[in-house]
């Protein structure tokens, strides 16, 4: 029985369990059928001699993919995520280069080439960094290392949500395609049915050529759905890295919708999700930048020591100076009005992904609570309703009260219903899930 029923008294949310019609019953019947074993090992594939490797990352037909699993492969062998975590791990390169200190220069110089007369100095150069050069650099390498992690935990949620959204377009699809296969098995026998009445002639001819086109189009919409799951598996395939994937059976029961928080608690959350974490690391790295350029405007002094010796004297004289350059020309005036700035774009770019998240979790949440109305609408009333007509035209027309064509019309209406609450259950997952992309993490409690 579906458990999740939408409470119009407290937006977003779902209550249960509450009675619902068989007919809803029974459309949820195919979406908890999913089941089996998930078998990661090279798979025997019954009947086709071939042989599944985890190389190819093919998952056999007879397992069973679960939804938590389906992430935890996408963040393993998700591609984007790889580069993400590879970008990360540089940027602690750029710490330990923040962290190093200026080289010392070794410096020799020969005054005179004649033996007698000639003049040779040896002299170590030091270079001293003044107006905390190092920490601001240090400080900035490290802001940009928490930014690269920020990107990470951003790209981690985003392959998620779209893992779940990818998982039950999947899941609806397979269980659209075993809708149309029903329907195509019921066509098939509505066929056969006015072929006998035909034969008996209880009803004319032109019933059975009415049929078989029935079934006939049944049928094309059979090839549709089977092209829709398979490119459902494809994509599912692709977030998980695969290049390809085998149909497995997703044994996620999406008997119970997501329950999503209030619109004020959601709009509370914004403040500490991925994207607007990420723009508020990119102004303070800004402004560490900005701290960069203003040390380099304090010149640093190079401390000398050395020793110099004279052919003529056979003498050796301690050699100690001192070199500061001076900034008369070059203060670092362009460079520290740049960082400036671009400290200011970032600001001005914090408060516009802070606008743009509060406008689109505002959206997404109002996307979710219409998709429930609906689903609440389609298990109470239309699929009951079409149900009661569909059965009441096959009765009918075994009786010979009804036509042919009012019986499919029937079918047609109750399997358009099922497939409409399906698609429905779908994108209420995938608003969920989108949800959950916006704010970065699970934010749903069933």
């Amino acid at each position: 029985m579906f458990k999740g029923i939408y409470d119009q008294t407290r937006p977003g949310a779902w209550r249960g369990p509450e009675k619902t019609g068989r007919a809803a019953c029974a459309a949820l019947v195919l979406l908890t059928a999913c089941s089996g074993v998930f078998a990661q090992a090279t798979v025997h594939m019954p009947g086709t001699g071939q042989t599944v490797s985890p190389q190819n990352a093919a998952i056999a037909p007879s397992a069973s993919l679960s939804l938590s699993k389906a992430i935890a492969l996408a963040l393993e062998g998700n591609p984007e995520v790889a580069a993400a975590m590879r970008q990360y791990e540089a940027t602690e390169g750029q710490v330990l280069q923040g962290r190093a200190r200026p080289n010392p220069e070794l410096a020799y110089s020969l005054e005179d080439t004649r033996s007698q007369t000639r003049t040779q100095s040896w002299q170590i150069n030091l270079p001293i960094e003044l107006g905390d050069k190092r920490a601001a650099r240090t400080k900035a390498a490290e802001k940009a290392r928490e930014q690269a992690q920020a990107e990470l935990a951003e790209l981690k949620a985003t392959v998620r949500a779209n893992v779940i959204a990818a998982y039950f377009d999947a899941l609806t699809a397979q269980e659209r395609l075993n809708l149309a296969k029903d329907s195509v098995a019921l066509a098939r026998s509505s066929t056969d049915t006015v072929g006998k009445r035909v034969a008996a002639g209880k009803v004319p001819p032109v019933e059975e050529t009415k049929a078989k086109v029935a079934e006939a189009s049944v049928r094309v919409e059979l090839a549709q759905v089977m092209s829709e799951e398979r490119n459902a598996m494809t994509r599912l395939s692709a977030l998980l890295g695969k290049t390809e994937m085998a149909s497995p059976s997703l044994d996620r029961k999406a008997d119970v919708l997501p329950v999503l928080p209030s619109r004020a608690d959601l709009q509370s959350l914004v403040s500490s999700s991925p994207s607007i974490a990420r723009a508020r690391l990119e102004v303070d790295r800004r402004r560490a930048l900005t701290e960069v350029e203003q040390s380099k405007r304090v010149p640093d002094v190079t401390v000398s020591f050395g020793v110099k010796r004279a052919s003529e004297t056979q003498r050796n004289v301690a050699l100690i100076g001192l070199s500061i350059p001076l900034p008369v020309f070059d203060r670092n005036q362009g460079n520290l009005l740049e960082a400036l700035k671009l400290e200011d774009k970032a600001r001005e770019d914090l408060q516009a992904a802070t606008v743009r998240l509060h406008s689109e979790v505002a959206q997404t949440q109002e996307r979710f609570v219409s998709i429930a109305a609906e689903i609440q609408s389609l298990e109470q009333e239309v699929l009951p309703g079409a149900k009661s007509a569909y059965d009441a035209a096959s009765i009918g027309f075994e009786n010979g009260k009804f036509n042919f064509l009012e019986v499919l019309d029937a079918q047609r209406t109750y399997f358009s219903a099922k497939s409409q609450y399906l698609k429905a259950i779908a994108e209420a997952f995938r608003a969920g899930a989108e949800m959950e992309r916006l704010l970065g993490g699970p934010i749903s409690s069933d």
